[in-house]
Parts: C-alpha cells; structure tokens; sequence
C-alpha cells in the first residue's frame, strides 16, 4: 500500500474547508439606526416553512441588536459586491453607517424593521425564533417571512469565505440524475 500523501490540518483550519454556503449580508435595525454586517456561519435546519440558523458572536455590533429585536434581513451579494463585503467586515457599525460609507442601499422590508439591501440579488426577511443556543454559541435559529429575489441576475456568483481575506466564487453549474427532482 502507498503511503498517505495527506498531512494534518490544524483544527483551527478546519472552518476553512466546511463552510457551508455564500458570504451574506446581516441587516438589523435598532431605534432607527439600521446596520449590516457580512457573515458566512449560517446553515438552512428546514424547507417548509425555511428555517436558517447563524452564528452571530457577541463581539459584534450587531449581536445585541439581534438578540433584542429578534429580527433581520439576510441578504446574499454576487461578487460584484465583494469589496463592499470586506470593508463591511472591516468596520463597526458601532462607529460607522456602513451604508452610507460604502455605497450600499437600504430598502424597507415587508415584515421586519431591518432594511433590505437593494444591491443583493435575494433578501430574506427573518424573525428569530429560538434562542436556546445563544448564550453557548452565538446560535440563533430563523425563520423565514418573506423572501425576495432579482431575478433578472441570471447565473449569480456567489461569493464563499475560505478564511484570511480569502474567498472562492461560486462558479459553474452541473446537472446530475436526482430522484428528488
């Protein structure tokens, strides 16, 4: 038998090749005072009705307004929207108006008070609904209210954080047989 050519991957490393879907944008609103934040720990828990959960930590800004509110809007940027994303990320809603500073458009929701972000092809409009998890992990459990998509954004490239500045692009589509169809 060939020896292994695999090496040990540090567990701090190990986020870096499980993340689970796109880099999206957290909107919240609180006396006011809308925020947004990008985020790329999150994971759909059921379809019908949609419900998501997300890793909020409490080091951020806007962790305290979720878990006040109990609502946001996740909104999902194509690369075209990747700088914007970083500086997000590289900036505290604490000290700046992240809309304004880097060009980024606040919509009224349908059904939560936090804006949507005209910019993303999809929003998704979420109230929290379980927060057993927060105190442990930063784990909050959403549904789903109202959902909107751009759909003249055809084949939208998504952007997925690989750690350290590093993003991968959602790229080429295949189609395989699938009972489920």
């Amino acid at each position: 038998m060939a020896p292994m050519k695999k090496k040990p991957l540090a567990l701090s490393r190990v986020y870096r090749v499980i993340e689970t879907g796109p880099v999206v944008l957290v909107t919240t609103s609180r006396k006011g005072r809308p925020n947004v934040m990008p985020m790329s720990w999150h994971t759909m828990i059921d379809f019908d009705p949609p419900i998501l959960g997300c890793v909020v930590s409490d080091r951020n800004y806007s962790f305290q307004t979720l878990r006040t509110t109990r609502e946001c809007v996740i909104n999902i940027p194509t690369v075209e929207l990747a700088s914007k994303v970083v500086k997000c990320g590289n900036s505290s809603g604490k000290t700046v108006d992240k809309f304004t500073a880097f060009g980024l458009t606040p919509r009224p929701a349908a059904r939560v008070t936090a804006p949507i972000v005209d910019e993303c092809y999809v929003n998704l409009e979420c109230e929290v609904v379980d927060t057993r998890m927060v105190a442990s992990y930063g784990f909050f459990i959403l549904q789903v209210v109202k959902a909107w998509i751009d759909s003249s954004k055809k084949g939208p490239r998504t952007i997925h954080h690989a750690g350290k500045g590093s993003f991968m692009v959602a790229g080429e589509t295949i189609k395989l047989p699938s009972r489920k169809a």
